[in-house]
């Protein structure tokens, strides 16, 4: 099982309310959020093993050199994120709580979770759960292996299992067409364009027909009119450039370097000393035996 966990943080903070504070009156919500998220999907699903994944750079440069509006709505200043203030401070604890825990916490520089998800799902020998409120990731779903997308969007105790099939009825497309036709379609909470005057039903049936983004890019090259709607093959030969480019942006990477970690769930804490120093500074006693109850079990 891997955790986009900034979709879940993100999640957990919207979804409690902010006067759910510590001791000492600092915010807690995204925390305690988050980990009775955990213990729930640990008591449902029962993975065998669990990541979570970081954004080690929430807009990597090759990304935004490749498309430069990439995201950029969401800028606060500079390279940071627009992240509510009361949100920030607790990042560092979540942080905290999972390194004691002993939950694998993985990032890599230059890199979103996305990538470290899409990295460990390339690594992975066996079934796969990736749990999001991304879409981005549905790219990832293959029955064959299978992987699957656990997506957040109606809550996590009532998730969307997202396959082949769910894709191909929500979408239109190849159950693995994810990427290609959101590179078509574009997706303004990226800030991914898309290809002007192609909407959701042009790109999904050019995705069928043709089957994938570069052999719809081959028969247009080759002067190919069959197959295409009415007005596309204007409209793609116009946003031929972007076409080149965005598909480095959509798909997640398969190679991001990670460090060796452990994924096996933690029995025990790590570091049962550091636990309740932070479950004593926080308030986090009961949701953290919610969790350690489920890890032992």
């Amino acid at each position: 099982m891997l955790l986009d966990t900034p979709s879940l943080y993100f999640r957990a903070f919207y979804g409690i309310p902010e006067s759910i504070k510590a001791p000492d009156g600092s915010p807690v919500n995204a925390v305690r959020g988050l980990i009775d998220m955990i213990a729930t999907l640990v008591r449902k699903h029962s993975p065998t093993a669990l990541a979570a994944t970081m954004d080690a750079d929430w807009r990597p440069a090759f990304r935004v050199a490749a498309i430069p509006t990439y995201k950029a709505h969401r800028v606060a200043h500079g390279d940071t994120e627009e992240v509510p203030d009361a949100l920030v401070p607790q990042i560092a604890v979540i942080q905290d709580v999972l390194d004691a825990l002993g939950i694998a916490r993985l990032e890599s520089p230059g890199y979103e979770a996305d990538d470290v998800i899409g990295t460990l799902t390339h690594q992975a020998t066996g079934a796969v759960d990736i749990v999001t409120g991304d879409r981005d990731l549905f790219q990832l779903v293959d029955d064959a292996r299978p992987v699957r997308v656990l997506y957040t969007v109606r809550g996590i105790r009532n998730l969307q299992i997202v396959d082949e099939a769910w894709v191909t009825a929500k979408y239109g497309v190849p159950g693995r067409g994810y990427a290609d036709f959101a590179t078509l379609r574009g997706d303004p909470s990226d800030g991914l364009p898309g290809v002007p005057g192609v909407g959701e039903k042009t790109a999904a049936a050019l995705i069928t027909r043709f089957g994938s983004l570069p052999a719809l890019l081959e028969a247009l090259d080759a002067g190919v009119t069959e197959g295409f709607p009415a007005g596309s093959r204007t409209k793609l030969t116009a946003a031929r450039d972007y076409l080149n480019a965005a598909p480095a942006v959509v798909k997640v990477a398969p190679d991001a370097p990670l460090p060796d970690a452990d994924l096996a769930l933690p029995a025990k804490p790590r570091d049962p000393e550091a636990l309740v120093r932070l479950a004593d500074r926080y308030g986090l006693d009961s949701p953290l035996n919610r969790l350690l109850d489920v890890l032992k079990g």
